[in-house]
Order: C-alpha cells, then sequence, then structure tokens
C-alpha cells in the first residue's frame, strides 16, 4: 500500500471517528448533559460557536472559510511531499493534522441545515421537517471530551477545564509530534517554500 493511499485513509478514518461520535452526542444529548466516565473523565455536551472576536456573523463566516483555506492548503503540502519521498511518519502527521481541520469544518457547514437546535431539555433530531437551526456556513461544532483532573473543594474545576473533540485532538496530538520528532523536515518543507518564493521573486525582476 502507497504512503498516499495510507494518508488518505488514515485521514477518513480520523474524519468518520470524529463525525461518529459528534453524531451520537448530537442525537443522544440533551446540550450540557453529562456522563462520569472516571473522576477525572467525562462526556459533557456543549457546543461551540466558533465566533472569531465575538462577531456572530462575520467572524463564524471568516473563521469557517479559513479552516478550508488551510485544509486546501495542509492537501496541497501532503501532495507535495509525497511526491518528494519525504519521510512517512512527517506525511502521516501532517495528514492527522488536516482530519482534525477538516473535521470542525463538517460542523461549522452543514451541522445548522441538518440538525434542530440542541437545548438543555431537547435532543436534537436529524433533519427536522421545519428545517435546521441555521443557514449553511453557521453551524456550531460539537465538543464532547471533558478532563476535570484536579478540582478545588467546591469542586470547580482547577485544570483541565476544556472541552473538545476528536478534530481538536488530532490537531494538538499532530502539531505535538511535528514539534518533537519532525523537526527537521519541517524545516526542510518550510526551507524550500522559501526558496521556492525568492526564485520567483527573481524572475519577476528580470
Amino acid at each position: 500500500m502507497s504512503v498516499k493511499t495510507k494518508s488518505i485513509l488514515l485521514i477518513l478514518l480520523l474524519l468518520v471517528v470524529d463525525q461518529v461520535s459528534k453524531f451520537y452526542i448530537k442525537l443522544n444529548f440533551a446540550l450540557g448533559d453529562e456522563v462520569e466516565v472516571f473522576s477525572w473523565f467525562k462526556i459533557y455536551f456543549v457546543e461551540n460557536k466558533g465566533m472569531a472576536f465575538g462577531m456572530e456573523i462575520i467572524g463564524k463566516l471568516f473563521l469557517t472559510l479559513f479552516r478550508i483555506v488551510a485544509v486546501v492548503f495542509l492537501s496541497v503540502v501532503i501532495h507535495r511531499m509525497i511526491k518528494r519521498q519525504i519521510r512517512p511518519g512527517f506525511i502521516f502527521a501532517v495528514s492527522v493534522l488536516l482530519a482534525g481541520a477538516a473535521g470542525n469544518i463538517v460542523d461549522s457547514i452543514f451541522y445548522g441545515v441538518i440538525f434542530s437546535e440542541s437545548t438543555p431539555y431537547q435532543v436534537a433530531t436529524l433533519f427536522p421537517a421545519g428545517g435546521g437551526y441555521a443557514p449553511i456556513f453557521y453551524g456550531k461544532v460539537v465538543d464532547m471530551f471533558f478532563f476535570p483532573i484536579i478540582t478545588n473543594s467546591a469542586g470547580e474545576t482547577v485544570f483541565f477545564k476544556y472541552i473538545f473533540n476528536v478534530a481538536d485532538s488530532c490537531v494538538t496530538v499532530s502539531v505535538f509530534i511535528i514539534l518533537l520528532f519532525f523537526r527537521k523536515e519541517l524545516n526542510q518543507v518550510l526551507e524550500s517554500k522559501k526558496n521556492k518564493e525568492a526564485i520567483l521573486e527573481n524572475d519577476s525582476k528580470k
């Protein structure tokens, strides 16, 4: 099996896991519902509007479009790395990063159209008769993993407060892997980009 095929399969697998987990939460949990797996790990349903600087319309659309551009860029980078026969581990790490970026795009683009609103009192339905809760591109991102590892005497979480999903995990893990194990390959890719930009700049001056 080629590196390209493995990369595509890895991206698709992570996307499926991300979306299956989100669909399950969306269709079985009311907003704010939680299940305690361990004292330090809970499944806790929240939705992230993904808005930039509090701008509900322009900020949300900009963020979604930015994510799409990032996914296209990463796809091109992976394609070029495969052609250059870069170390497979680095290609797979970037593939995980792409999958994470793409996972939340699906929520933002489609969830507002295909789901009804999740509330603290009602579980969402798929393809509701009255239409979804938001126009295309304005869906909310589903988050569910909560690790209240350290709490104080009042039961308030001191560490770790963030609630995230599979896609977020892919982005975080891939960045750590790249920085820890593939700095050389990352520098090569960045250096190659700088060289190409320098060549194009010199050609334009001729």
